[in-house]
Protein backbone atom coordinates (compact mmCIF):
# COMPACT_ATOMS: atom_id res chain seq x y z
CA UNK A 1 0.00 0.00 0.00
CA UNK A 2 2.61 2.16 1.09
CA UNK A 3 4.71 1.70 -2.78
CA UNK A 4 1.34 2.46 -4.31
CA UNK A 5 0.70 5.55 -2.57
CA UNK A 6 4.65 6.82 -3.20
CA UNK A 7 4.62 5.82 -7.41
CA UNK A 8 0.52 7.93 -7.07
CA UNK A 9 2.65 11.02 -5.94
CA UNK A 10 5.34 10.70 -8.27
CA UNK A 11 5.61 13.57 -10.65
CA UNK A 12 5.80 12.53 -14.57
CA UNK A 13 9.24 11.35 -15.77
CA UNK A 14 11.45 14.58 -16.91
CA UNK A 15 13.06 12.20 -19.86
CA UNK A 16 12.85 13.97 -23.17
CA UNK A 17 10.37 11.50 -24.96
CA UNK A 18 8.32 12.24 -22.66
CA UNK A 19 8.35 15.70 -22.51
CA UNK A 20 4.49 17.38 -22.67
CA UNK A 21 3.66 19.39 -25.46
CA UNK A 22 1.16 22.14 -25.12
CA UNK A 23 -1.63 20.10 -26.43
CA UNK A 24 -1.18 17.02 -24.70
CA UNK A 25 -0.51 18.99 -21.26
CA UNK A 26 -3.82 20.90 -21.93
CA UNK A 27 -5.42 17.09 -22.49
CA UNK A 28 -4.26 16.31 -18.72
CA UNK A 29 -6.97 16.00 -16.06
CA UNK A 30 -7.21 18.91 -14.08
CA UNK A 31 -5.59 17.51 -10.82
CA UNK A 32 -2.90 15.87 -12.44
CA UNK A 33 0.58 17.72 -11.16
CA UNK A 34 2.25 17.01 -15.18
CA UNK A 35 -0.71 19.45 -16.39
CA UNK A 36 -0.42 21.89 -14.02
CA UNK A 37 2.73 22.82 -14.21
CA UNK A 38 2.86 22.89 -17.61
CA UNK A 39 0.18 25.23 -17.85
CA UNK A 40 0.98 26.94 -14.77
CA UNK A 41 0.70 30.29 -16.26
CA UNK A 42 -2.46 30.37 -18.13
CA UNK A 43 -5.37 32.60 -17.15
CA UNK A 44 -8.77 32.37 -16.89
CA UNK A 45 -8.74 32.96 -20.61
CA UNK A 46 -6.31 30.17 -21.72
CA UNK A 47 -8.27 28.15 -19.23
CA UNK A 48 -11.23 28.06 -21.83
CA UNK A 49 -8.35 27.33 -24.84
CA UNK A 50 -7.42 24.32 -23.03
CA UNK A 51 -11.29 22.84 -22.97
CA UNK A 52 -10.89 24.34 -26.08
CA UNK A 53 -8.01 21.80 -26.72
CA UNK A 54 -9.26 19.14 -25.26
CA UNK A 55 -12.37 19.14 -27.27
CA UNK A 56 -10.74 19.44 -30.96
CA UNK A 57 -8.65 16.20 -30.04
CA UNK A 58 -5.83 17.87 -32.49
CA UNK A 59 -3.43 15.03 -32.09
CA UNK A 60 -6.41 12.38 -32.84
CA UNK A 61 -6.81 13.84 -36.32
CA UNK A 62 -3.39 11.53 -37.02
CA UNK A 63 -5.68 8.42 -37.89
CA UNK A 64 -6.85 10.43 -41.23
CA UNK A 65 -3.69 11.50 -42.37
CA UNK A 66 -1.76 8.11 -41.60
CA UNK A 67 -3.52 5.74 -43.48
CA UNK A 68 -4.11 8.21 -46.68
CA UNK A 69 -0.08 8.84 -46.70
CA UNK A 70 0.24 4.94 -46.44
CA UNK A 71 -1.88 4.32 -48.96
CA UNK A 72 -0.71 7.09 -51.17
CA UNK A 73 3.10 5.94 -50.69
CA UNK A 74 2.32 1.98 -51.82
CA UNK A 75 0.69 3.41 -55.20
CA UNK A 76 3.58 5.21 -55.66
CA UNK A 77 5.75 2.02 -54.75
CA UNK A 78 3.60 0.61 -57.39
CA UNK A 79 3.10 3.30 -59.84
CA UNK A 80 5.38 5.77 -59.49
CA UNK A 81 2.82 8.11 -59.83
CA UNK A 82 1.10 10.66 -56.73
CA UNK A 83 -1.84 13.30 -57.15
CA UNK A 84 -0.64 15.72 -55.03
CA UNK A 85 -4.60 18.07 -55.45
CA UNK A 86 -6.38 14.70 -54.70
CA UNK A 87 -4.53 14.19 -52.17
CA UNK A 88 -5.21 17.22 -50.23
CA UNK A 89 -8.81 16.80 -51.17
CA UNK A 90 -8.66 13.38 -49.66
CA UNK A 91 -6.87 14.57 -46.65
CA UNK A 92 -9.58 17.32 -46.48
CA UNK A 93 -12.73 14.97 -46.67
CA UNK A 94 -11.19 12.42 -44.10
CA UNK A 95 -10.19 15.40 -41.55
CA UNK A 96 -13.87 16.22 -41.74
CA UNK A 97 -15.37 12.45 -41.19
CA UNK A 98 -12.47 12.64 -38.28
CA UNK A 99 -14.75 15.65 -36.82
CA UNK A 100 -17.76 14.12 -37.52
CA UNK A 101 -17.00 11.00 -35.62
CA UNK A 102 -15.18 13.39 -32.85
CA UNK A 103 -18.73 15.29 -32.43
CA UNK A 104 -21.43 12.63 -32.91
CA UNK A 105 -19.24 10.93 -30.05
CA UNK A 106 -19.67 13.72 -27.65
CA UNK A 107 -23.56 13.66 -28.72
CA UNK A 108 -24.33 10.21 -28.21
CA UNK A 109 -22.18 10.19 -25.11
CA UNK A 110 -24.48 12.86 -23.32
CA UNK A 111 -27.60 10.78 -24.05
CA UNK A 112 -25.69 7.89 -21.96
CA UNK A 113 -24.07 10.00 -19.68
CA UNK A 114 -21.31 8.77 -20.07
CA UNK A 115 -20.07 12.74 -20.77
CA UNK A 116 -21.61 14.32 -17.80
CA UNK A 117 -19.26 15.29 -15.86
CA UNK A 118 -16.74 15.83 -18.69
CA UNK A 119 -15.97 19.52 -19.34
CA UNK A 120 -14.07 19.36 -22.44
CA UNK A 121 -17.05 17.64 -24.35
CA UNK A 122 -18.55 19.84 -27.00
CA UNK A 123 -21.76 19.28 -25.97
CA UNK A 124 -21.54 20.47 -22.14
CA UNK A 125 -19.21 23.23 -24.02
CA UNK A 126 -21.92 24.89 -26.12
CA UNK A 127 -24.83 23.76 -24.22
CA UNK A 128 -26.93 22.66 -27.60
CA UNK A 129 -27.15 18.74 -28.26
CA UNK A 130 -28.78 19.36 -31.36
CA UNK A 131 -26.58 22.10 -32.77
CA UNK A 132 -23.44 19.58 -32.27
CA UNK A 133 -25.69 17.12 -33.82
CA UNK A 134 -26.16 19.45 -36.74
CA UNK A 135 -22.69 20.06 -37.37
CA UNK A 136 -21.10 16.62 -37.17
CA UNK A 137 -23.90 15.72 -39.57
CA UNK A 138 -22.84 18.71 -41.97
CA UNK A 139 -19.04 17.64 -41.70
CA UNK A 140 -20.24 14.00 -42.82
CA UNK A 141 -21.96 15.73 -45.49
CA UNK A 142 -18.92 17.68 -47.31
CA UNK A 143 -16.43 14.73 -45.84
CA UNK A 144 -18.48 12.36 -48.18
CA UNK A 145 -18.80 14.85 -51.03
CA UNK A 146 -14.63 15.23 -51.10
CA UNK A 147 -14.37 11.15 -50.68
CA UNK A 148 -16.75 10.80 -53.76
CA UNK A 149 -15.31 13.58 -55.81
CA UNK A 150 -11.79 12.53 -55.59
CA UNK A 151 -12.62 8.27 -56.04
CA UNK A 152 -14.86 9.31 -59.23
CA UNK A 153 -11.57 11.35 -60.60
CA UNK A 154 -9.65 7.94 -59.92
CA UNK A 155 -12.21 6.26 -61.70
CA UNK A 156 -11.80 3.39 -60.06
CA UNK A 157 -15.03 2.42 -57.81
CA UNK A 158 -13.70 0.06 -55.61
CA UNK A 159 -12.36 2.96 -53.49
CA UNK A 160 -15.36 4.24 -52.56
CA UNK A 161 -16.94 0.92 -51.52
CA UNK A 162 -14.02 0.50 -49.07
CA UNK A 163 -14.58 4.18 -48.07
CA UNK A 164 -18.01 3.74 -47.18
CA UNK A 165 -17.23 0.18 -45.34
CA UNK A 166 -14.58 2.26 -43.17
CA UNK A 167 -17.31 4.95 -42.35
CA UNK A 168 -19.97 2.91 -41.90
CA UNK A 169 -18.11 0.78 -39.04
CA UNK A 170 -17.78 4.03 -37.49
CA UNK A 171 -21.31 4.41 -37.54
CA UNK A 172 -21.98 1.26 -36.09
CA UNK A 173 -19.58 1.69 -33.38
CA UNK A 174 -21.11 4.78 -31.50
CA UNK A 175 -24.40 5.34 -33.19
CA UNK A 176 -27.65 4.06 -31.98
CA UNK A 177 -29.18 1.74 -32.65
CA UNK A 178 -25.88 -0.63 -32.86
CA UNK A 179 -23.47 1.67 -30.58
CA UNK A 180 -21.14 -1.42 -30.80
CA UNK A 181 -18.54 0.23 -28.75
CA UNK A 182 -20.75 -0.44 -25.64
CA UNK A 183 -19.97 -4.02 -26.37
CA UNK A 184 -16.51 -4.19 -26.48
CA UNK A 185 -16.57 -4.15 -30.22
CA UNK A 186 -14.87 -0.90 -30.74
CA UNK A 187 -11.11 -2.17 -31.52
CA UNK A 188 -12.00 -4.55 -34.11
CA UNK A 189 -14.06 -1.91 -35.99
CA UNK A 190 -11.25 0.51 -36.01
CA UNK A 191 -8.78 -1.98 -37.30
CA UNK A 192 -11.01 -3.07 -40.09
CA UNK A 193 -11.77 1.12 -40.60
CA UNK A 194 -8.47 2.60 -40.60
CA UNK A 195 -6.88 -0.77 -41.69
CA UNK A 196 -7.47 -2.99 -44.62
CA UNK A 197 -10.80 -0.29 -45.62
CA UNK A 198 -9.15 2.93 -45.27
CA UNK A 199 -5.59 2.54 -46.05
CA UNK A 200 -6.53 0.42 -48.92
CA UNK A 201 -9.07 2.63 -50.20
CA UNK A 202 -6.54 5.61 -50.53
CA UNK A 203 -4.20 3.46 -52.40
CA UNK A 204 -6.49 2.56 -54.90
CA UNK A 205 -7.51 6.15 -54.95
CA UNK A 206 -4.19 7.19 -55.96
CA UNK A 207 -4.28 5.33 -58.56
CA UNK A 208 -2.98 1.58 -57.26
CA UNK A 209 -4.57 -1.23 -59.41
CA UNK A 210 -4.05 -4.78 -57.64
CA UNK A 211 -4.81 -5.40 -54.81
CA UNK A 212 -0.86 -6.47 -54.07
CA UNK A 213 0.99 -7.31 -51.25
CA UNK A 214 2.43 -4.69 -49.75
CA UNK A 215 -0.50 -2.41 -49.53
CA UNK A 216 -2.53 -5.05 -48.16
CA UNK A 217 0.24 -5.88 -45.49
CA UNK A 218 0.82 -2.33 -44.56
CA UNK A 219 -3.05 -1.87 -43.79
CA UNK A 220 -2.34 -4.47 -41.29
CA UNK A 221 0.08 -2.64 -39.75
CA UNK A 222 -2.31 0.69 -39.60
CA UNK A 223 -4.68 -0.41 -38.66
CA UNK A 224 -2.74 -2.79 -35.38
CA UNK A 225 -0.74 1.05 -34.36
CA UNK A 226 -4.69 2.99 -34.82
CA UNK A 227 -6.37 0.41 -32.59
CA UNK A 228 -3.98 0.53 -30.34
CA UNK A 229 -4.71 4.44 -29.72
CA UNK A 230 -8.61 3.24 -29.00
CA UNK A 231 -7.45 0.86 -26.58
CA UNK A 232 -5.40 2.65 -24.56
CA UNK A 233 -7.76 5.53 -24.34
CA UNK A 234 -9.70 3.41 -21.96
CA UNK A 235 -7.55 2.61 -19.06
CA UNK A 236 -8.18 6.12 -17.18
CA UNK A 237 -12.12 5.37 -17.98
CA UNK A 238 -12.84 2.26 -16.99
CA UNK A 239 -15.28 3.21 -13.71
CA UNK A 240 -16.94 5.74 -15.86
CA UNK A 241 -17.78 3.18 -18.57
CA UNK A 242 -19.13 0.35 -16.22
CA UNK A 243 -21.42 3.02 -14.63
CA UNK A 244 -23.03 3.54 -17.71
CA UNK A 245 -22.45 -0.33 -18.92
CA UNK A 246 -20.16 0.19 -21.81
CA UNK A 247 -18.43 -2.83 -21.70
CA UNK A 248 -14.94 -1.75 -22.91
CA UNK A 249 -12.19 -4.20 -23.40
CA UNK A 250 -10.86 -3.07 -20.26
CA UNK A 251 -13.67 -3.25 -18.64
CA UNK A 252 -14.36 -6.90 -19.21
CA UNK A 253 -10.26 -7.90 -18.87
CA UNK A 254 -9.15 -4.87 -16.42
CA UNK A 255 -5.90 -3.06 -16.59
CA UNK A 256 -3.35 -5.72 -15.48
CA UNK A 257 -4.59 -8.02 -18.33
CA UNK A 258 -4.85 -4.73 -20.61
CA UNK A 259 -0.85 -3.59 -20.02
CA UNK A 260 -0.23 -7.48 -20.94
CA UNK A 261 -2.00 -6.96 -24.07
CA UNK A 262 -0.34 -3.84 -25.16
CA UNK A 263 2.77 -5.41 -25.15
CA UNK A 264 1.82 -8.05 -27.05
CA UNK A 265 0.26 -5.99 -29.47
CA UNK A 266 3.61 -3.65 -29.97
CA UNK A 267 5.40 -7.04 -29.92
CA UNK A 268 3.49 -8.75 -33.11
CA UNK A 269 3.68 -4.84 -34.79
CA UNK A 270 7.26 -5.15 -35.17
CA UNK A 271 7.22 -9.02 -35.02
CA UNK A 272 5.22 -9.08 -38.17
CA UNK A 273 7.28 -6.03 -39.83
CA UNK A 274 10.41 -7.99 -39.74
CA UNK A 275 8.53 -11.32 -41.02
CA UNK A 276 7.15 -9.05 -43.87
CA UNK A 277 9.94 -7.82 -45.06
CA UNK A 278 12.11 -11.20 -44.62
CA UNK A 279 9.37 -12.49 -47.01
CA UNK A 280 9.86 -9.96 -49.27
CA UNK A 281 6.22 -8.61 -49.09
CA UNK A 282 7.58 -5.24 -48.32
CA UNK A 283 10.62 -3.82 -49.06
CA UNK A 284 13.36 -3.79 -46.57
CA UNK A 285 13.61 -0.59 -46.63
CA UNK A 286 10.35 -0.26 -44.38
CA UNK A 287 12.00 -2.65 -41.95
CA UNK A 288 14.97 -0.38 -41.79
CA UNK A 289 12.93 2.58 -41.00
CA UNK A 290 10.00 1.52 -38.95
CA UNK A 291 12.63 -0.39 -36.73
CA UNK A 292 14.21 2.99 -36.11
CA UNK A 293 10.73 3.53 -34.24
CA UNK A 294 11.24 0.93 -32.04
CA UNK A 295 12.66 3.03 -28.77
CA UNK A 296 8.90 4.29 -29.30
CA UNK A 297 7.24 1.36 -29.52
CA UNK A 298 9.10 -0.18 -26.40
CA UNK A 299 8.35 3.21 -24.47
CA UNK A 300 4.39 2.74 -25.03
CA UNK A 301 4.65 -0.74 -23.90
CA UNK A 302 6.67 0.00 -20.56
CA UNK A 303 4.98 3.08 -19.92
CA UNK A 304 1.72 1.40 -19.80
CA UNK A 305 2.47 -1.64 -17.60
CA UNK A 306 4.31 0.47 -15.03
CA UNK A 307 1.30 3.10 -14.70
CA UNK A 308 -1.64 1.10 -15.67
CA UNK A 309 -3.01 1.29 -12.39
CA UNK A 310 -2.25 4.94 -11.88
CA UNK A 311 -5.81 6.61 -13.34
CA UNK A 312 -3.69 10.14 -13.77
CA UNK A 313 -0.90 9.48 -15.13
CA UNK A 314 -1.96 6.57 -17.57
CA UNK A 315 -3.72 9.41 -19.30
CA UNK A 316 -0.84 10.10 -21.15
CA UNK A 317 -0.88 6.84 -22.35
CA UNK A 318 -3.02 7.07 -25.54
CA UNK A 319 -0.30 10.32 -26.71
CA UNK A 320 2.47 7.50 -26.70
CA UNK A 321 0.46 5.59 -29.10
CA UNK A 322 -0.25 8.42 -31.23
CA UNK A 323 3.04 9.33 -31.28
CA UNK A 324 3.76 5.64 -32.23
CA UNK A 325 0.98 5.74 -35.14
CA UNK A 326 2.71 8.92 -36.48
CA UNK A 327 5.77 7.90 -36.54
CA UNK A 328 5.46 3.89 -37.64
CA UNK A 329 3.12 5.80 -40.37
CA UNK A 330 5.87 8.02 -41.82
CA UNK A 331 8.69 5.64 -41.50
CA UNK A 332 6.37 2.95 -43.31
CA UNK A 333 5.29 5.59 -45.95
CA UNK A 334 9.28 6.51 -46.68
CA UNK A 335 10.00 2.76 -47.21
CA UNK A 336 7.98 2.64 -50.28
CA UNK A 337 8.71 5.85 -51.61
CA UNK A 338 12.76 4.84 -50.82
CA UNK A 339 12.55 1.53 -52.51
CA UNK A 340 11.03 3.17 -55.70
CA UNK A 341 13.40 5.55 -55.32
CA UNK A 342 16.18 2.75 -55.02
CA UNK A 343 14.67 0.34 -57.75
CA UNK A 344 14.39 3.39 -60.30
CA UNK A 345 18.18 3.75 -59.54
CA UNK A 346 18.45 0.33 -60.31
CA UNK A 347 19.66 -0.62 -57.13
CA UNK A 348 16.87 -2.09 -55.49
CA UNK A 349 14.66 -5.04 -57.09
CA UNK A 350 11.50 -5.49 -55.85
Amino acid sequence: MKRTAVRAARPLPRHPRLALSKAEAAELPDDCPAAMSALEEESEELSQLTLIWRAIKLPIYSVALVPLTVGSSAAYLQSGLFFGRRYFLLLSASILIIAWLNLSNDVYDSVTGVDEKKKESVVNMIGSREAIHVAANISLAFGLVGLILACVESGDIRSVFLLFSSIFCGYIYQCPPFRLGYQGLGEPLCFAAFGPFATTAFYLSQGGRTLSGPVLSASLLVGLTTTLILFCSHFHQIEGDQAVGKMSPLVRIGTQKGSKVVTFVVFTLYALLIALCIGKVLPISCAFLCGLTLPVGKLVANYVEENHNDKTRIFLGKYYCVRLHVLFGISLSLGFVLARRLDGFGLLSL
